[in-house]
């Protein structure tokens, strides 16, 4: 054991003496790239990582340097299982992971001479290191949910497509100015499989809640977890009481291997901290409709917006209250109105006499006691204008699994605070694929003539869809109608009133998510009947 360590330890030593050359200023991958500052060592594949300048696109990159002696056969090929990966990950584009732009081998884009095997370069993710944002204390359980979250999408959407990220070391990860995790040094180790990325998730949950790292190979600047006596990760609410049971379970579960209890799959992480983040919401809106003033808080850093519902409530009660005043107005004035023809038509006004009517003008038309008839409709029967509720609502997607499926309910929940996003993509449609939506399904088939869509998406482009049933192929379903969101409510008139059990909200064009990347969102579809 001791020999075993004392090797692992020369290792390491020998892969910062080979790294030691490297340094802000150097030139590599044939004169390109001019290194600026280094973010992280990953010791585990030898690989350096850096912030370094394009000299020919003059632009900020993120180097992954594959440091090594290319004489050596077997470190050779492990940098060109890791060249390999990345070079497939080039082809996936997520929001939570950096663009692979370029990948560089010995004879291809590098020398021998340089010292290196190897070299991934990605786009620069701006943002704070995830090493210095733990290192000031640990992130609020509510905020450290919500950062795993937007993580834990990119990793189901990686291994849907059959993909491992390999975002097992906390230096390879950023928080961007939005505060989201991202993958910013991408470069899969040659042995990381699936289960390694969904352990990540649980370590770096691990890593917010409690500033340790709980898996081998972490930076030296980061404590390691404890462990208890039998061996088993201590849970973070041991270390940190604030944390919730449900986050400090969930970390351990994921990282833990065996046991019947464990977690597995990134999908299952996403239930559990949709839970979690849904009732940091609630909470939230109760704190803020309890407290009198920004001091009474508890000065956490680590918050998000407040919940939407809350604006939109806020919202409806000032439009309320401004149409409560403009009426009062109103009727103040037209009683006055009525006060001063009543003096003046007693005779004893003083002043001159205004609109006299001429004693020939004819009388007006007697005026009825009784209000006018008024159009009434069987009992029963839905009124012009009147939405009809769908039954159920899914995410449509004919080439995968869909982009958040668990909340496509949120559209025709009745709430437009509540709301369903697309995936962040870095490419627009259709580069990827055709397009994303909704699918409805009424009970029975609806004669529909107008399609309300709430939702704060400028940019987004949709087309109505009417399909003969939930799951159909795109080529099956025929467009009715088309629009642009550009407002926080759009209507859709179709072409014609169109009679479905089922339409689809297809959304052709994506809106721009203020430069990272292209999303959508839908608050709620409201489905307006013909007459």
């Amino acid at each position: 054991m001791d020999t075993r360590r004392s090797e692992q330890a020369g290792d390491a030593a020998g892969i910062r003496a080979r790294g030691g050359s490297l340094a802000p200023g150097r030139v590599v991958g044939d004169g390109r790239y001019r290194l600026l500052a280094q973010f992280g060592v990953d010791e585990r594949a030898a690989a350096h990582l850096w912030r370094a300048r394009d000299g020919q696109l003059k632009r900020d990159v993120a180097l992954t340097l594959l440091v090594g002696d290319p004489a050596d056969p077997e470190a050779a090929r492990l940098a060109r299982r890791t060249l390999e990966r990345a070079a497939h990950a080039s082809k996936f584009g997520h929001g939570g992971v950096a663009r692979v732009l370029d990948v560089l081998s010995l004879g291809s884009g590098i020398t021998s001479s340089e010292g290196l095997l190897g070299v991934v370069v990605a786009e620069w993710t701006k943002g704070s290191d995830l090493v210095d944002l733990v290192a000031q204390r640990p992130v609020a359980p509510g905020a450290a949910a919500r950062m795993v979250q937007a993580l834990a999408e990119a990793v189901d959407h990686a291994h849907q497509n059959g993909l491992v990220l390999g975002l097992d070391h906390p230096q390879r990860l950023r928080l961007t100015p939005g505060g989201a995790l991202k993958l910013a040094f991408p470069g899969p180790l040659p042995e990381a499989t699936l289960r390694d990325d969904v352990k990540a998730l649980g370590a770096v949950l691990y890593l917010l809640l409690t500033g340790r790292w709980a898996l081998p190979g972490g930076p030296p600047a980061i404590p390691a977890a404890p462990l208890t006596p039998q061996g088993h990760v201590v849970p973070p609410r041991s270390l940190v009481p604030a944390v919730p049971p449900e986050l400090s379970s969930l970390a351990v579960r994921t990282i833990e291997d065996g046991g019947s209890g464990g977690i597995r799959t990134s999908s299952a992480i996403l239930r559990v901290l949709g839970q979690v983040a849904e009732e940091e919401e609630r909470t939230q809106l109760i704190k803020a409709v309890g407290t009198e003033s920004p001091a009474e808080s508890d000065g956490t850093i680590w918050t998000t917006k407040k919940p939407v519902k809350d604006v939109a409530r806020r919202r409806k009660l000032a439009f309320g209250v401004t149409v409560l005043v403009v009426a009062t107005v109103v009727i103040l004035a037209w009683g006055g109105l009525m006060l001063i023809n009543l003096f003046q038509g007693d005779g004893k006004a003083t002043g001159p006499t205004i609109n006299v009517a001429s004693s020939s003008a004819p009388a007006p038309p007697k005026q009825s006691s009784q209000p006018p008839p008024v159009n009434q409709q069987p009992s029963g029967a839905v009124k012009v204008g009147d939405p009809v509720a769908p039954a159920s609502a899914a995410v449509y997607n004919p080439e995968g699994s869909g982009d958040n499926p668990g909340r496509a309910k949120n559209t025709i929940d009745g709430d437009p605070g509540t709301v369903w996003k697309t995936d962040q993509y870095q490419q627009q449609l259709p580069t990827l694929k055709p397009g994303v939506g909704i699918v409805v399904s009424f009970d029975n088939p609806a004669n529909i003539t107008q399609v309300k869509i709430s939702a704060d998406s400028p940019g987004t482009k949709v087309e109505i869809r009417a399909a003969d049933s939930k799951n159909p192929k795109l080529d099956d379903t025929k467009v009715v109608g088309s629009g642009d969101l550009n407002g926080p409510d759009t209507t859709i008139t179709l072409q014609q009133p169109t009679q479905s059990q089922y339409f689809i909200v297809w959304i052709t064009q994506l809106g721009d998510n203020g430069g990272n990347g292209f999303l959508s969102q839908i608050g709620e579809l409201s489905f307006l009947p013909a007459a």
